[in-house]
């Protein structure tokens, strides 16, 4: 069998569903984003979860999605393993090459896993893509396409 293959999807990505969805473009990457859930839960692909996500889950506002993403990392995803403190010191070179805290912890892990770094963050996005990074950067729809998802 072959093996799964690692996303990392932050959380204004795993959020998609909650926004509203009166923009052709918010449909369409919340369409992606459950798409990619489902082929986690069939096991195609194994979603990554770090602290990160936790903290930042734990600042939103509303009940609910709080706990829908709690819940969707809970249930579907896998601990990120990996040396907290070089995770730690690459983090600190992006924020020193332009990228926020939460930014720059979020791709340090998914570097540090080897997964794939899905984000509905344009800025976010075009930095990583102008950065040397060890991993694939996109939105979840150019996933979706570059995968074959269906």
């Amino acid at each position: 069998m072959m093996k799964a293959k690692l996303v990392y999807i932050d959380v204004c990505a795993l959020s998609r569903p909650f926004d509203e969805q009166e923009y052709i473009r918010i449909r369409l990457e919340t369409e992606a984003v459950n798409l990619i859930l489902s082929k986690v839960r069939e096991g195609n692909y194994k979603m990554i979860v770090s602290p990160v996500h936790i903290k930042e889950i734990d600042d939103i506002p509303d009940m609910i999605e709080r706990i829908e993403l709690h819940t969707i990392l809970n249930r579907l995803g896998d601990p990120l393993k990996g040396n907290m403190m070089k995770i730690r010191t690459r983090a600190e070179e992006l924020i020193v090459s332009g990228f926020d805290i939460a930014d720059a912890a979020h791709v340090a892990c998914a570097e540090m896993a080897g997964a794939s770094f899905i984000s509905c963050d344009d800025r976010l996005i075009r930095k990583c893509l102008n950065s040397e990074l060890a991993v694939w950067c996109g939105n979840p729809v150019n996933f979706c396409e570059e995968e074959g998802l269906k």
